[in-house]
């Protein structure tokens, strides 16, 4: 019980946006770790998802914001690779450890992200009994894209690329096609089961469709800036891809058999996975998605 009681908190915390983060949690100890991946693109680490960042002559842009407390240590670290200004701000996806410092650099730089992205960041967002009020005008997306856009910015072809419901309904891969760099927001969990938001138009099929159309576009010397992990390769993306097919089909083969949910955590998964439930989602609530999400269909 006091497990299950746990998971819950720390679900809830992953969610709710940065009003609520700022109010919870310390941030004067998070240091921000710049890693450069390739060319003139970097990725920040801190508290939060990863940040993407493409510096050059043109000045600095942005993949997601991590949470407003930390816009002025993110702020420093972009000044130590490039003196230019923010001039775009790009989001993977709504979730608060992504969107958080947008009501910041808002203020001086031009969002950008999927039209969902931006009707949940300006309504009030409810799972259950929690309820996360709406962003901030300053957050919200100014250019809102459907399909796909393109960014020519410092030298490089910025591809946002919309993939619908996977971990959301409005998520975005971006592509630095000169530096041969994708960031993937969370539609990428390094080597760890991923979380899937159902009350945000989250799928799990829809997650694995996604990676692998996503592979398919991929060269074999990709870098990849996960939402949450280290630098990654095209095999770890394969890997992961190949997880989410092996687990969500052994929940299929559950239910269709007529196991109990109970049944199919006892059971779990082969052991190559084992590993892979010592991160934010357990085995346990990865199984839960699934057969939620798969139970609520027809097919």
């Amino acid at each position: 019980m006091k497990l299950t009681i746990l998971r819950i908190a720390f679900v809830g915390l992953f969610l709710l946006g940065a009003v609520w983060a700022t109010q919870q949690q310390d941030f004067s100890k998070v240091e921000i770790k710049a890693t450069n991946v390739r060319g003139n693109i970097y990725m920040l680490e801190g508290q939060g998802g990863n940040i993407g960042v493409c510096i050059g002559d043109d000045g600095i842009l942005i993949v997601d914001s991590q949470f407003a407390p930390l816009a002025d240590k993110i702020r420093a670290a972009l000044k130590q690779l490039n003196n230019g200004n923010l001039k775009f701000l790009l989001n993977t996806h709504w979730h608060g450890d992504h969107t958080g410092g947008n009501p910041i650099f808002g203020k001086e730089a031009t969002i950008i992200a999927h039209t969902n992205v931006r009707n949940r960041l300006m309504t009030e967002q409810k799972r259950g009994d929690r309820v996360t009020p709406p962003a901030p005008k300053e957050a919200w997306p100014v250019i809102a894209v459907e399909s796909s856009l393109t960014v020519h910015f410092n030298g490089e072809e910025i591809k946002v690329m919309h993939f619908p419901n996977g971990h959301t309904d409005g998520d975005c891969v971006i592509f630095f096609t000169k530096a041969n760099v994708v960031h993937m927001g969370d539609d990428f969990f390094v080597g760890r089961f991923p979380f899937v938001d159902l009350a945000s138009g989250g799928d799990v099929e829809g997650l694995t469709k996604n990676i692998a159309a996503v592979i398919a576009q991929l060269p074999p010397d990709v870098k990849i800036i996960p939402g949450h992990g280290s630098i990654s390769t095209l095999e770890d993306l394969k890997s992961y891809h190949r997880m989410l097919v092996e687990t969500v089909a052994v929940v299929r083969k559950g239910i269709k058999a007529k196991k109990s949910l109970d049944d199919l955590k006892k059971a779990g998964f082969a052991e190559e996975w084992k590993s892979w439930g010592t991160g934010f989602i357990p085995a346990d609530r990865w199984i839960e998605t699934i057969h939620q999400n798969l139970s609520t269909k027809k097919n």
